[in-house]
């Protein structure tokens, strides 16, 4: 693989990237439809739904457990309802219901000790982002951290990568997107950089090499030597 000579940073997705975050996420859902008296969804639904922001994913859970209850579609008194309620629970179980996926900080760390610039653009709502982080030890990798509150335009829009861009002045020939949906490969390229797509990630259950990102991998790891550094197996 020929290195890309011209990258100096690297934008990085939070969940299904990073993080695996679905339980925390499922836990939260269910518990603001339960109290909603409305059908539990379950991890693996509510992973289906993950990559647009938590206003999307309320969406997404309220039409689908009014349908499994014959009742008429949301109001906005009652996504305003739910997204509170998801609020509350997601902050009793954001941390505890996140893990960092395989080679995470390895590879983060070769990276930043090689003078790469580290960012991260998530759609999550921005007030949980930097627990998360700390709580999993990786919030001081990164130079610039954007979550979904910080940008008007949230992913595929490419607002918030563009704002990396600019905060760690590089044109879009110095920045490597990588995240595992087509939101992450849609922004990347309507900002002008080039991008990864991860395998193991969401992505509404579509194979992520659909979106046509610039390189697809299995392991977050194999990163690494598009930056010039040497790949290395993930050790449990």
């Amino acid at each position: 693989m020929n290195k890309l000579t011209s990258i100096r940073g690297v934008a990085f997705d939070l969940d299904g990237t990073l993080i695996d975050s679905a339980p925390g996420l499922a836990y939260a859902v269910d518990s603001a439809l339960y109290a909603l008296e409305l059908p539990q969804a379950g991890e693996d639904r509510v992973i289906t739904w993950i990559g647009n922001g938590a206003d999307v994913l309320m969406e997404r859970a309220l039409a689908w457990a009014l349908t499994e209850k014959s009742r008429p579609q949301a109001d906005d008194e009652l996504r305003a309802m739910m997204r509170r309620l998801f609020d509350r629970y997601y902050a009793q179980a954001a941390q505890e219901g996140s893990f960092l996926f395989p080679g995470v900080v390895e590879t983060l760390s070769a990276l930043k000790q090689s003078d790469i610039a580290l960012a991260l653009v998530t759609n999550k709502p921005t007030a949980f982002v930097m627990p998360i982080l700390t709580a999993l030890g990786i919030s001081d990798f990164f130079r610039v951290i954007i979550g979904g509150d910080d940008v008007e335009h949230k992913k595929p829009h490419p607002e918030a990568v563009l704002k990396v861009m600019q905060k760690l002045h590089l044109q879009p020939d110095a920045l490597l997107f990588v995240g595992d949906s087509r939101n992450d490969i849609l922004a990347a390229r309507a900002a002008g950089c080039r991008s990864v797509g991860l395998t193991y990630g969401y992505n509404y259950g579509e194979a992520i090499a659909l979106s046509k990102p610039d390189y697809v991998y299995d392991r977050l790891q194999e990163i690494l030597p598009l930056v010039g550094l040497p790949h290395y197996e993930h050790q449990e």
